[in-house]
């Protein structure tokens, strides 16, 4: 712990000649930091498996992050379908979190250009992300409003500055974090993925 309140981790560089099992063997020591106490944890749980010939480590898995994984992976793959009522509504409840006070005529309507869509219909918009993009925005908008709605409206700093389309940016934030985390693999290739899985299992997966 320093003098900030931040805490430190000790992320050991993995020796070459790691045999198969859950022992980590190590050489020297590199500290990074870390701001949260989960880091930690998760860290200490992780054990990475390296051989000359990879390009880089993989991290074994408990079965319980393993389950964790493929159920992640399962809604990953879920594309948005217009077609499919619980997707249907699941946009209805992101219209009526941004614009409580104004009726939505329709799932293809020109007011969705208000939220930051491309179009006036925003299932052309969700290739990237599938439902899940649209399921982070939905719990967005309802677990922390004031932020949803600051972000939205470009309420802080020089509007010129801010101005991006704000739902297609969340479906983008989405991808993007699937592809940083690297939760379309077999198991996590890297420590940040590997320490997110970790993270994921103990707090959201039974």
């Amino acid at each position: 712990m320093d003098d900030r309140g931040g805490s430190f981790v000790a992320v050991r560089r993995i020796s070459q000649g790691l045999e198969r099992g859950n022992t980590c063997h190590s050489t020297s020591a590199e500290v990074v930091a870390g701001s949260t106490a989960w880091l930690g944890r998760g860290l200490s749980c992780v054990c990475a498996q390296s051989r000359e010939s990879d390009a880089r480590p993989s991290f074994d898995l408990t079965p319980s992050q393993e389950e964790c994984l493929q159920r992640l992976q399962n809604r990953i793959d879920i594309a948005y379908d217009s077609s499919i009522p619980e997707h249907q509504e699941a946009l209805r409840a992101l219209w009526n979190a941004a614009f409580p006070e104004e009726e939505l005529r329709g799932l293809i309507s020109e007011q969705w250009k208000e939220m930051g869509w491309q179009g006036k219909d925003p299932s052309t918009d969700f290739r990237g992300g599938g439902f899940i993009s649209l399921e982070n925005l939905l719990f967005f908008a309802t677990n922390f409003p004031k932020s949803f709605k600051d972000l939205l409206w470009k309420l802080e700093g020089d509007r010129s500055v801010w101005e991006y389309p704000f739902a297609v940016a969340g479906v983008n934030i989405t991808f993007m974090l699937i592809q940083m985390l690297d939760l379309e693999a077999v198991k996590p290739r890297t420590m940040v993925g590997a320490v997110f899985l970790k993270f994921l299992s103990v707090h959201f997966c039974p």
